[in-house]
């Protein structure tokens, strides 16, 4: 028996810590290579899982959620949980930002414009104070006084957020996808199609080039196809609707609409919330409705805008940033929101795998938080973090989340 424990020990030690380490580490497939995907990929190599992230088009591509030249990352929220996360995110994105050397988000600052109701502002004032975002508060003139080229009209408080700005979108999900892969991530891009659920686990996934992939546990981050990918679990607690922005050209040698000179803005005094960003890397300006579109096909939808939305959004441009008045359309989008009814996120086990995570609703303001969710979505994978109520499959909230 000692003479048998003896061998057993030599054997052990003659393997080399590398490939023991290899050994013990939990294969994870994770599904979808958008924002929270990507991150959820990066941040389980991190924690030192063997990782295979997998997309059907490619990270940010155009039918994608994560698409698209930018995103607005900003703290006013209805709702702590999201305040801490995005304070916790805009971290994260600087940090990778450093580890990476690539330029990832830029600091324009954010004004949040409000009318009369300002019960989702006030309760966002606080909720940033406690979480150390420190906002300024102006009034409809102070305001005006520093940006001379947005009529604040109909406006009685301004938000400022100094440290807010913007994202590139679908750059970024390159990037994380080459850190990704510089980390030791494996990349593969082909569709996937759960597995069959045998004893409470999922039995691998089916590749749209006929093979099969096993691992350990499944992610998946799918975005606007996660209810017809979990049509029984999901189904239409995830709809996904038509959005569409545009793109105006600024006067000829005027730099007041350019990014240096003018923040990211968000503007929540009407039925209709619209938001925009000056510059965009010499885009245009970019301005959209953040109001939910009819219910839309992200795989076989036609990405055309309509002309009543131009006339909607060119009558917005006209009425609050005087200036523009007969600006040239330069470029639009159709892109897609997957909205939970009560467009919180969702983040939570398979009630039927354990071995199987969904993770989607982003609602429209989900790119923002990728790292964070990335960060927390690892840790809940792998044990280290319980799924937070707020954000789980069973535990559904109502109410409006800014």
């Amino acid at each position: 028996m000692i003479s048998s424990r003896r061998t057993l020990l030599k054997t052990a030690a003659a393997i080399p810590v590398t490939r023991l380490a290899a050994q013990a580490k939990q294969h994870i497939a994770v599904i979808g290579a958008g924002a929270w995907g990507g991150w959820t990929a990066v941040y389980l190599q991190r924690l030192g899982a063997r990782v295979t992230l997998l997309d059907a088009w490619g990270p940010g591509n155009s039918r994608a959620s994560s698409g698209g030249e930018t995103r607005i990352i900003r703290a006013t929220y209805g709702d702590r949980p999201y305040v801490d996360m995005v304070v916790r995110a805009l971290d994260l994105w600087r940090e990778n930002e450093r580890r990476w050397d690539r330029k990832m988000f830029h600091q324009t600052g954010v004004i949040w414009m409000a009318g009369e109701d300002q019960h989702l502002e006030r309760a966002a004032l606080d909720f940033m104070k406690q979480a150390g975002v420190n906002p300024e508060e102006l009034t409809a003139a102070e305001a005006g006084k520093q940006y001379p080229q947005i009529n604040f009209e109909n406006i009685k408080l301004v938000i400022r957020e100094k440290n807010a700005g913007f994202l590139t979108a679908r750059s970024n999900c390159d990037y994380v996808l080459e850190g990704f892969q510089k980390e030791g991530g494996e990349y593969r891009q082909l569709a996937v199609e759960p597995g069959t659920i045998e004893s409470g686990r999922m039995r691998g996934v089916k590749l749209s080039n006929g093979d099969s992939l096993n691992a350990d546990t499944y992610v998946f981050c799918c975005g606007p196809w996660l209810g017809k990918v979990f049509p029984t679990v999901i189904g239409n607690l995830i709809r996904p609707t038509r959005q569409e922005v545009f793109f105006f050209g600024t006067p000829v040698g005027d730099p007041r609409y350019l990014e240096n000179q003018m923040p990211t803005w968000i503007d929540n005094t009407a039925a209709k919330t619209f938001y925009g960003i000056a510059g965009n890397q010499w885009r245009g300006f970019k301005l959209a409705d953040d109001a939910r579109g009819p219910t839309f096909d992200p795989t076989w939808g036609e990405r055309l805008a309509s002309s009543e939305g131009l006339r909607a959004a060119r009558k917005y441009l006209e009425f609050r940033f005087p200036g523009m008045r007969g600006a040239p359309l330069l470029e639009t989008r159709v892109c897609q929101y997957e909205n939970t009814p009560d467009q919180h996120f969702l983040l939570d086990r398979h009630p039927e795998a354990a071995n199987v995570w969904l993770a989607g609703g982003g609602s429209g303001h989900g790119y923002k938080h990728g790292p964070a969710i990335g960060e927390r979505l690892a840790k809940m994978v792998l044990g280290k973090q319980p799924v937070d109520p707020f954000f789980s499959l069973t535990s559904r909230h109502t109410g409006r989340t800014g």
